[in-house]
């Protein structure tokens, strides 16, 4: 089986630390190294949980970890979602300190790299703000044609946003970055709240799989439940959910594994960066000559049950 080689780039909160798990127990996955961004948490907080995600996985010391940016490329930081993700970023469970550290290569400077050595065969994932590929394409414009192909968890086209009647958390907290990178040419496929939101764990799927899974994964089935029930609160708390929540990030490593689950349509995108109303909010243009954007595949329908359990059976 043909592995795809897959830099994760991640401001790990909840539901990044599954899809980072479920990325290094599938079968089609080689995660040539993982950069943080500020987000869910501070970049240094979000570097400290991959390190130890990747020990309670059994992979310390095997995959780079790069630090990225601490703020926006342009504009102040408005803070962390530690109401969404808990103070740690991992629900408050904790995990044992790991003894790998992060690497010295700055995040844009590492994606930079692999993607020369990889030559044209590098997927990019972001799960986070997309802060650290636009500092990348800043450095190096052509980045953009030695990319195979990026999947953005981000963006929220023709549902309600989750920060503003209109945005999306990953875009709103950088949108010039966003915008760049939309604009960069790179071929982008945007998994956003039209999908995600529609892409449901239940805390019995979680009960079936602890009693399910192989023995190995025990501990990291354990701190999957343990840290998706403070996720599991937040959702009750502000949206009504009971005992059930989206699975954002997860779904869009998914795709860039198994990209059938969903479909997408071609819209010419852009990102709003200004307006107190609509500031960061993916615009679009859906007029049938469309005159403003870049072509970008918007994932529009979901094949929702059939992803959580995709999901789930890499621990089974």
């Amino acid at each position: 089986m043909t592995q795809r080689k897959i830099i994760i780039d991640a401001d790990t909160g909840i539901d990044d630390a599954f899809a980072i798990l479920y990325g290094l127990k599938s079968e089609k996955a080689d995660i040539v190294g993982i950069t943080t961004v500020f987000g869910n948490i501070s970049v240094e907080l979000a570097t400290e949980n991959t390190l130890r995600i990747l020990k309670l996985a059994g992979r310390e010391n095997e995959i780079p970890v790069s630090r990225g940016a601490s703020k926006p490329i342009s504009r102040e930081l408005q803070g962390y979602s530690t109401h969404v993700h808990g103070q740690n970023g991992i629900g408050e469970v904790e995990l044992p300190l790991s003894s790998q550290r992060p690497i010295e290569e700055a995040a844009d400077d590492f994606i930079l790299r692999m993607a020369d050595e990889l030559n044209g065969e590098l997927v990019l994932v972001t799960l986070g703000r997309l802060t650290n590929v636009a500092l990348a394409l800043r450095k190096d414009p052509r980045l953009a044609g030695k990319i195979k192909h990026l999947y953005v968890m981000g963006g929220a086209v023709q549902a309600p946003g989750n920060v503003t009647p209109v945005a999306e958390a990953n875009i709103w907290g950088d949108p010039e970055a966003a915008e760049l990178v939309v604009r960069s040419g790179m071929p982008i496929t945007l998994v956003g709240l039209d999908v995600t939101m529609k892409t449901l764990l239940h805390q019995s799927q979680l009960d079936s799989l602890k009693r399910t899974c192989k023995p190995e994964n025990r501990g990291i089935v354990d701190f999957i439940d343990g840290m998706m029930r403070f996720y599991f609160g937040f959702y009750r708390e502000f949206n009504g959910f009971r005992d059930y929540a989206p699975m954002h990030d997860p779904l869009a490593l998914l795709i860039a594994l198994e990209p059938g689950i969903v479909r997408t349509q071609t819209m010419h995108l852009s990102v709003e960066c200004t307006g107190e109303l609509c500031v960061g909010m993916t615009v679009a243009d859906l007029r049938r000559k469309p005159r403003v954007g870049t072509p970008v595949q918007v994932c529009v329908e979901v094949q929702a049950a059939q992803a959580v359990e995709l999901l789930l059976a890499a621990f089974d």
